[in-house]
């Protein structure tokens, strides 16, 4: 059994949802089985995972939490904390990409009388089935089960959504007696968000949510391929995933120092907009593609797949003034926050959280002048965080088009730059503020770790 950091779950968390999946299937509430799969932030390699660059991640101690026991046959049954309905299917039904199933007429099999939400949430779901079958696997046993997030939290920006596939993958693998080690659960959620969801994303948040662990930064070699069959259809293949654990020095020997020495503040914008509906995010996957295929060309290396991380520095400035300005911009960005994710692991581990904090900001104020992401509320939510009392650095947390930032504060002043960044916050966007209707508008929370079954 796991035991994470910051009392979270609670125990009440855990009773009150094995009470619910008990209900929900006649079973012993000692039966039911919890996934625990962390929210992440990224503090330093910000835009450049579905580049093949190197990145830093780590978890937070809020997350999602799915309740299941297995089923006695292929049905799955389930029902959630945040959206109305039942989601049901069986495990051995095929299941197609959305693109494929809507073509075919095949999108939902839910009632379609109910509204959209209530036919969709359970899309990631079935795309885990999906990502399951699609790697051999044959299932054979449902689940019958319940999911939330941590209550009160906007999970915007926090990569709930991999936390939401991560967490489906491991309760059917459960169910199923499969053992799956971490990089194989990456390619997995990978699958669910590029081919399922056709969701043109990197492989940061489902690397982040199955590698970390508790009190380290993560960092991650992102090296991916893309496949050139179809222009037209983005399929990344992973080549390798290397990771390390980094935990500062003051911390190699006492586990507990590492909760006094800063906080993570979370700030949230009242923004809300589905990821795939945005056209900024994929667009710029694209206008970094077609910066990297310049590039190769310029070089002579046209034949190597089109990814900024195949491209040298030295070509990059040697070649840049061929780009257009918005394609010179994306680069630029890559370019410099691969430098900044270097130096930033170099800070963390000799302890020097100012450094840190520092390169932080510079990845935030890149993230918004070279890839061109954020937009007004966002904007002013960073400035103000700069600005609050013990803040080491701060950046946006997710794609910047909507969601939080976040920050790393000293312990000492962290609920002090909270009430600070509120009421500042407040002042210039009072109407996004009041959407902030469950929950703190600013939360101060720990480092995490990595997702597991309870």
């Amino acid at each position: 059994m796991g035991v994470f950091s910051g009392h979270w779950p609670s125990e009440s968390e855990l009773d009150k949802l094995r009470q619910k999946v008990a209900e929900m299937s006649g079973r012993d509430a000692q039966e039911v089985r919890v996934v625990v799969s962390p929210y992440r932030i990224c503090p330093l390699g910000a835009h450049i995972d579905h580049q093949g660059g190197t990145v830093s991640a780590m978890t937070i101690n809020r997350g999602i939490l799915l309740g299941f026991v297995p089923s006695n046959d292929t049905q799955v049954t389930l029902q959630s904390g945040q959206f109305k309905g039942e989601v049901r299917f069986r495990v051995d039904e095929v299941q197609l990409p959305k693109h494929i199933s809507e073509i075919n007429g095949l999108n939902e099999q839910i009632d379609s009388s109910k509204p959209q939400e209530e036919c969709k949430w359970g899309n990631y779901a079935r795309g885990a089935i999906y990502a399951l079958q699609n790697k051999g696997n044959h299932l054979k046993t449902g689940i019958t089960g319940f999911i939330c997030g941590s209550e009160g939290l906007d999970s915007s920006g926090l990569s709930s959504s991999a936390a939401v596939g991560v967490a489906y993958l491991l309760a059917f693998e459960s169910a199923n007696g499969l053992v799956v080690c971490p990089t194989e659960n990456i390619e997995y959620d990978r699958l669910i968000e590029n081919e399922y969801l056709g969701l043109k994303n990197g492989i940061l948040d489902q690397s982040a949510i199955l590698l970390s662990s508790y009190g380290c930064l993560t960092c991650m070699n992102c090296k991916i391929s893309h496949s050139v069959e179809n222009s037209d259809n983005y399929r990344p293949h992973v080549q390798t995933i290397k990771h390390k654990l980094i935990r500062p020095p003051e911390v190699q020997n006492n586990h507990g120092e590492l909760g006094n020495a800063y906080k993570i503040l979370l700030a949230f914008s009242g923004l809300k907009q589905a990821l795939t509906t945005n056209p900024g995010y994929n667009r710029r996957v694209a206008e970094c593609q077609e910066a990297a295929k310049l590039l190769l060309q310029a070089s002579g290396n046209e034949e190597v797949e089109p990814v900024l991380s195949n491209v040298e520095p030295d070509v990059f400035e040697a070649h840049k003034s061929k780009l257009e300005p918005d394609l010179a911009k994306r680069a630029e960005h890559y370019f410099s926050e691969n430098e900044r994710v270097l130096k930033g692991l170099e800070a963390w581990a000799s302890g020097n959280l100012k450094e840190f904090g520092e390169l932080i900001t510079a990845s935030g104020l890149s993230s918004i002048q070279n890839y061109e992401c954020g937009c007004e509320p966002l904007i002013q939510l960073y400035e103000i965080l700069l600005k609050a009392p013990g803040v080491l650095g701060a950046r946006f947390s997710g794609a910047g088009f909507r969601g939080c930032c976040l920050a790393f504060v000293d312990a000492d002043r962290a609920e002090e730059a909270a009430i600070f960044v509120k009421n500042e916050y407040r002042k210039l966007q009072p109407e996004l503020a009041s959407h902030i209707n469950q929950g703190p508008a600013v939360l101060v929370c720990d480092a995490g770790d990595c997702a597991r079954v309870f």
